[in-house]
């Protein structure tokens, strides 16, 4: 089979994995009265991500190919993540947060990493069949999204998105992925000791980057837009969801399909990534910056503004939005950063990124957004909660707006178009 189909084939169900559950355990998490909890399900995704990629890239590096490593992976987080769903299953509504809580982590403590782990494996088997990684990477990869989309759609169509059964689901593509995983390209391995350390693996050594201004402000404030990232992934189906409770909007595709009306959220941002090099070389990173900020603002306003009847028209519009939010933030700024650092730490300095949105950012992000959406919602009301809802989505559209307004006058940088 030609390297390319079986990297698509990778990547395709790499994201699926996650996208089975990623966007609707918050509903589930809200009928099994674990609402108040939400955010620090999806803070574990950030606190593992600051660790436990290093870890098994290290192990990667110099023990354990990494095909291997990602099947044995795979094969761990789904076990964990079917112990999650059985737990689910024969607990009904009495699920307790400890328990159901450790089974997650566990599972997510594995699956984090092979996202680093599966590029390290396309990257090493596009190099072996002599192909650019630049050039033939990017359009592989947007099979990941794809197969996001198409595992949200089908926890969806098969009504798994309330209940545990997602869980199962997850557990089920991870154990295919874990068998196919055995059969992808060999990765070689450094036994002799000259793999990167611990500290290098981590990124820390990017940390020197601080001592210049510009890079602080700007990984400062890639912390600061981190913060968005998981918001909507952890909130968004319970808030669509919640319209149910008003006979006029209970029969609304919204409502009975909050899954794939979310998920045009990912077919934006699969779009989205085509316009990045005009904004790019037309604009500049600052200003592809700001456009991604003022496009976290509308997508949260948005969120707050619309409805599943009338108004789904601004919830389409926020899915929109959310692909140059997503992908003008995080794109346009990896390639900022391997243009403005040396060539001795690029890699370092791309796991600092990693670190300050994914980790940081996102579980502050998380945890922040639970503490807001609790402080409005009351979960245990019988009364509906749109209004105490929108009050938080604005929460979050004011949070995005101050820090684009202040990012707009402290990050300098002057844009040199030939340079692109």
């Amino acid at each position: 089979m030609n390297i390319k189909v079986r990297l698509v084939i990778m990547n395709f169900l790499q994201f699926a994995v996650w996208g089975a559950y990623l966007t609707s355990m918050g509903s589930y998490l809200v009928n099994v009265g674990q609402a108040a909890h939400i955010g620090t399900f999806y803070a574990m995704q950030g606190i593992v991500s600051l660790f436990m990629p290093a870890i098994l890239g290290i192990i990667a590096d110099r023990w354990v190919p990494a095909q291997k490593l990602l099947s044995f992976s795979h094969f761990t987080a789904a076990l964990f993540m079917a112990l999650a769903g059985y737990y689910g299953m024969s607990s009904g509504s009495d699920v307790e947060f400890g328990i159901l809580f450790t089974l997650y982590s566990l599972s997510v403590a594995f699956y984090m990493p092979t996202l680093a782990l599966s590029n390290s494996v396309a990257y090493t088997a596009l190099d072996k069949a002599g192909l650019d990684t630049i050039k033939n990477f990017p359009p592989i990869r947007i099979f990941g999204t794809i197969g996001f989309i198409c595992s949200m759609w089908m926890v969806d169509i098969l009504g798994l998105q309330n209940n545990y059964g997602q869980f199962f689901a997850c557990a089920l593509i991870g154990l295919v992925y874990g068998v196919y995983a055995l059969t992808l390209p060999a990765c070689p391995v450094n036994k002799g000791g000259e793999g990167k350390s611990l500290t290098e693996a981590m990124g820390l050594r990017a940390f020197t980057l601080f001592k210049q201004k510009k890079m602080a402000i700007f990984f400062i404030f890639s912390m600061l837009l981190g913060v968005s990232l998981q918001i909507t992934n952890g909130f968004a189906n319970p808030y669509i969801s919640s319209f149910g409770s008003i006979p006029e909007y209970a029969e609304t595709f919204g409502v009975q399909h909050a899954n794939i009306l979310i998920s045009l959220s990912q077919i934006s941002e699969t779009l989205c990534i085509l316009l990045i090099p005009f904004f790019l070389k037309r604009f500049g990173i600052k200003y592809v910056m700001l456009i991604a900020m003022f496009a976290w603002v509308l997508r949260f306003g948005l969120f707050g503004a619309g409805n599943p009847g009338s108004g789904v028209w601004m919830f389409i519009l926020s899915m929109i939005v959310y692909g140059v939010a997503f992908d003008f933030f995080n794109i346009s700024g990896s390639l900022f950063v391997d243009r403005e650092t040396d060539k001795g730490i690029r890699s370092s300095a791309q796991g600092l990124f990693v670190i300050m949105t994914n980790g940081f950012g996102a579980t502050i992000g998380t945890l922040g957004a639970q503490a807001v959406v609790n402080h409005f919602v009351d979960f245990n009301s019988e009364a509906p909660q749109i209004e105490q809802w929108q009050y938080a989505w604005y929460t979050f559209a004011a949070y995005a707006l101050v820090v684009a307004v202040v990012f707009a006058f402290a990050f300098k940088y002057k844009h040199r178009p030939e340079q692109l």
